[in-house]
């Protein structure tokens, strides 16, 4: 199915019932009173999280959803049929806005959860609840109110642990296709991904984290440039980030620290907090030199960037490398875990 990670829609809440007018009608029955019931109360509108779904592609077709309103009340107090409610499925980890306001409404981050978006209406009231002591005859009664009506922007955020950033070709959907059973489309030019990959990456029986594979970004795609500006924010959600690098490019003039610059460059662009998030330099494609030829290239690289922090060397086609790459994930988001469990204390 086409990934579509963003949608408008429009919802409309149903109307609540008329009240009604009435009087009771029955033989032998003088001035009967008042006997008009009230109208139905109309349909809410929610949306519910499906962790089934991986995509707002449905929306693209249906852009309209509106519940059921209120029936009007009827004579012999009998009070309308209150509109049913409508929820609408969308995937898990989709955040909601108004359109018009701008307001985020909700975030939709745990299967199952629930958000009313439009309120339905009131239902009207009958004659008979004016009736008084001064008024034993009132004709009096109330029209229901209107359903809520919004303009809701759908913006669906990937839910990972694990991010994988980097220049197109950089061996992203190698790697997590050697790391999970994710079956990424993988060829040998620019731009293979087109949208993002998950893959279940499992560490020993009981372990298991979700890595996110990131259509590549090149300078400029904070502002546009290439495929990545649209999937930036996938990363947000991600608790590490690991920078892929190809220490092997075929092209002699391509530098792979100018590479790990431009892209962290593009991060700070983007959010500020997502710049902050703890990430990893993985170099990729060791397989391509020789033992002598890495070591030079690798202390080249970090000697460039002036890298301090957790460096990794994998071959994401041959598998070397990932298993150790896997476990010190592993236990770096159990810390996380532990550090994040501490703090809400």
């Amino acid at each position: 199915m086409k990934f579509v990670d963003e949608a408008t829609i429009r919802v409309q809440a149903g109307n609540g019932g008329h009240g009604c007018l009435s009087f009771r009608r029955e033989k032998y029955v003088e001035r009967g009173g008042p006997d008009g019931g009230d109208g139905g109360r109309g349909g809410s509108v929610y949306l519910v999280a499906d962790k089934s779904l991986n995509t707002l592609a449905d929306f693209r077709v249906a852009r309209k959803f509106k519940a059921d309103g209120g029936d009007g009340g009827s004579g012999r107090n009998k009070t309308g049929r209150s509109g049913d409610d409508l929820e609408v499925l969308v995937p898990t980890g989709t955040l909601v806005h108004d359109v018009d306001t701008g307001e985020i409404i909700c975030d939709l981050t745990d299967d199952g959860q629930r958000q009313k978006v439009a309120e339905g209406g009131l239902g009207g009231q009958g004659n008979t609840r004016f009736k008084s002591s001064v008024n034993r005859a009132p004709r009096k009664f109330t029209n229901g109110t209107p359903g809520e009506a919004r303009h809701l922007s759908l913006e669906l955020k990937v839910l990972a642990d694990v991010g994988l950033l980097g220049m197109p070709n950089a061996g992203k959907s190698t790697l997590i296709t050697a790391m999970s059973h994710a079956k990424p489309r993988i060829a040998d030019y620019p731009f293979t991904t087109l949208h993002p990959n998950l893959g279940v990456v499992r560490v020993g029986r009981l372990q298991s984290f979700v890595m996110a594979d990131i259509p590549g970004l090149i300078e400029g795609a904070s502002e546009g440039a290439g495929l990545g500006i649209q999937f930036l924010k996938h990363l947000q959600r991600t608790g590490l980030l690991l920078h892929i690098v190809d220490i092997a490019p075929l092209d002699p003039e391509v530098d792979p620290a100018d590479e790990v610059r431009a892209i962290a460059a593009e991060l700070a662009k983007y959010s500020e907090d997502l710049a902050k998030k703890t990430r990893w330099l993985v170099i990729n494609k060791i397989d391509l030199l020789a033992s002598d030829d890495l070591a030079v290239a690798r202390e080249m690289l970090l000697e460039q960037l002036q890298w301090d922090g957790p460096v990794f060397e994998v071959s994401a086609v041959t598998g070397a490398g990932t298993d150790e790459l896997g476990n010190a994930v592993m236990q770096e988001l159990e810390r996380l875990e532990e550090l994040a469990a501490l703090e809400a204390t």
